[in-house]
């Protein structure tokens, strides 16, 4: 129980510590109101030229709304790759490791109370505009509440994947490539920009078992389809990737602690 507690008091300060940036915060509403206005330029210029059955049946609302989903939990991840990639570099890592506490969950914890603040604010402002541009979507409360249960497993599953690279400092100099193709991949392959709908069959079924959806498409398309089979479906597939992801981080974690120690650490 007190482990518990423990780690709840990391994700709590975690949060007060985001909360103290107004400016960032502020920064972030902008460059997604610019995206968000972009985008629905583009799609209002689509629709106006074209038969609706050519865009998988979606509306320009739907669309519109998914966008706000996929680019909330995107522009919400925190780059904790980065800090551990430093923290190896500086050192730092041997006076985190006396600490009582597991290192991985002290990062889950950290990141987790970080990011439920940025998806948070983001979703809102993005909510706002979307419904200022397009309307309100047909069922929000139903829709968001589907969405919302698939949101903390892509959280999790996405913090493994950062995690996962912020390890490779202990064998690499420097992780920023391997986080920008991490980065690039989520964006493209996790359908950020582009409902699987959209796209051809053979290329949708094969980008809907990979772990960019599970991140990314997953919450957005309960928004869009928000019913129990699709639900149960992504859960499944979010958990069998976190099972994965989470055995990566348990071999990679144990070898660089080896590192560590063979190192006189």
């Amino acid at each position: 129980m007190n482990s518990i507690v423990k780690y709840l008091a990391i994700a709590w300060a975690s949060v007060k510590n985001n909360l103290a940036y107004v400016g960032e915060v502020g920064s972030r509403i902008f460059f997604l109101a610019v995206i968000l206005y972009i985008f629905m330029q583009l799609w209002k210029a689509s629709y106006a030229h074209s038969p609706k059955e050519l865009f998988g049946g979606l509306s320009i609302n739907q669309i519109m709304w998914y966008l706000v989903l996929t680019e909330s939990v995107v522009m919400s991840a925190p780059r904790v790759s980065h800090r551990i990639d430093e923290e190896v570099r500086t050192g730092t890592l041997c006076v985190q490791l006396l600490r009582p506490i597991s290192y991985p969950l002290y990062w889950l914890c950290t990141i987790m109370g970080e990011r439920v603040i940025r998806f948070v604010i983001t979703l809102i402002a993005g909510s706002a505009l979307s419904w200022m541009l397009v309307g309100a979507p047909e069922n929000l409360g139903s829709q968001l509440g589907f969405a919302l249960l698939a949101i903390p497993l892509a959280f999790v599953l996405d913090f493994l994947g950062h995690f996962l690279i912020g390890l490779c400092a202990f064998w690499m100099e420097d992780t920023t490539g391997i986080y920008l193709v991490y980065w690039r991949l989520t964006v493209v392959l996790g359908g950020m920009m582009i409902p699987f709908q959209l796209l051809p069959d053979w290329l949708s079924h094969v980008l809907r078992v990979l772990p960019f959806a599970s991140v990314v498409y997953a919450p957005a398309n309960l928004f869009m389809q928000p019913t129990w089979p699709i639900l149960l479906q992504s859960l499944a597939q979010q958990t069998i990737w976190i099972a994965i992801y989470s055995l990566a981080v348990w071999l990679v974690y144990k070898q660089a602690m080896a590192r560590v120690a063979s190192h006189g650490g």
